[in-house]
């Protein structure tokens, strides 16, 4: 039987372990598909056509209520993990939020209950936040697509992945504002995490393929982590030659968040966030969010 692993995002670190955990055989019989945004891919696992997502955590809640009938497996990696960039004549300094004042803020389904938190937090306010030009359709790669119109000038700035951050930046178009993971305050680090994610049913009923895949990603992160280079092979498969060329370095700044346990205190920021959003009605206990096989 085939396994698939839905991602919403591909042109991009963001989820690059998951890819990694298929693409290096680690997940036997698995595979890889794009499908975005984020929302419509827990969805799918909701239906049943996806075996495995690897996503936002926070954003499983957008298809299971409460966290009643899927669980997150693993962590791919930890701390919330987008960037906020905008265009470079803007001459924005580097965490200075309230440069995005009044600017045209891309970002997707998703990821944008992180930008929108966090700018709230922040007392920021007149901003217009949005979808990014281009990026419609099941098979968008957002942060190719963020970089791409912020060159074109159709928005001021975006939220989005490394990716889209660092070719935007080599591009000479845009500066990183925001680096979420390394830059955000506590708080903003615990809102979300990438996750890799299965159903109840799942557990229920193939729980040595739930464990299979945990241990994929744990494999994953260790080959990652020993050669990041391994991600150009991967890269050179699956993304444009540019971008195949950039993903080994990405990849190699991120090492040091790829642990794939999830912690109580994790759970319990993100459920917190979750509860600020209304997504989450009510306190959930981490056994009802995290799988931890006997």
């Amino acid at each position: 039987m085939t396994l698939r692993v839905a991602i919403p995002d591909l042109i991009s670190p963001s989820y690059f372990p998951a890819i990694a955990a298929v693409e290096l055989g680690f997940l036997e019989d698995a595979t890889l598909e794009l499908l975005y945004p984020v929302t419509k891919t827990y969805e799918e696992l909701r239906e049943g056509r996806l075996d495995f997502v690897g996503g936002a955590a926070h954003a499983a809640l957008y298809a299971f209520k409460d966290w009643q009938g899927a669980k997150l497996l693993c962590a791919l990696a930890q701390r919330m993990y987008w960037f906020l960039v905008v265009r470079k004549d803007l001459n924005a300094q580097r965490g200075d939020l309230q440069a995005v004042k009044g600017l045209r803020i891309g970002a997707a389904p998703g990821p944008v209950d992180g930008l929108k938190q966090m700018l709230k937090r922040a007392g920021v306010s007149d901003v217009q936040i949005g979808p990014v030009p281009g990026a419609v359709g099941e098979k968008a790669s957002f942060g190719l697509m963020a970089a791409k119109a912020l060159a074109e000038g159709k928005i001021d700035g975006f939220w989005a992945n490394g990716m889209g951050a660092e070719v935007a930046v080599r591009e000479g178009v845009g500066t990183v504002v925001l680096d979420a993971r390394r830059d955000g305050t506590p708080e903003v680090k615990g809102y979300t995490f990438p996750a890799l994610v299965c159903t109840d049913r799942t557990i229920r009923e193939r729980p040595q393929v739930a464990l299979a895949a945990i241990q994929a990603v744990r494999a994953a992160h260790k080959a990652l982590k020993e050669d990041p280079q391994r991600a150009t092979a991967i890269g050179k498969r699956l993304f444009p030659p540019a971008e195949a060329a950039l993903i080994a370095e990405l990849v190699r700044r991120d090492t040091p968040y790829y642990q794939h346990g999830i912690s109580r205190q994790t759970v319990d920021s993100m459920n917190r966030f979750a509860q600020d959003l209304g997504l989450l009605s009510k306190p959930v206990a981490y056994s009802e969010v995290v799988w931890t096989p006997d």
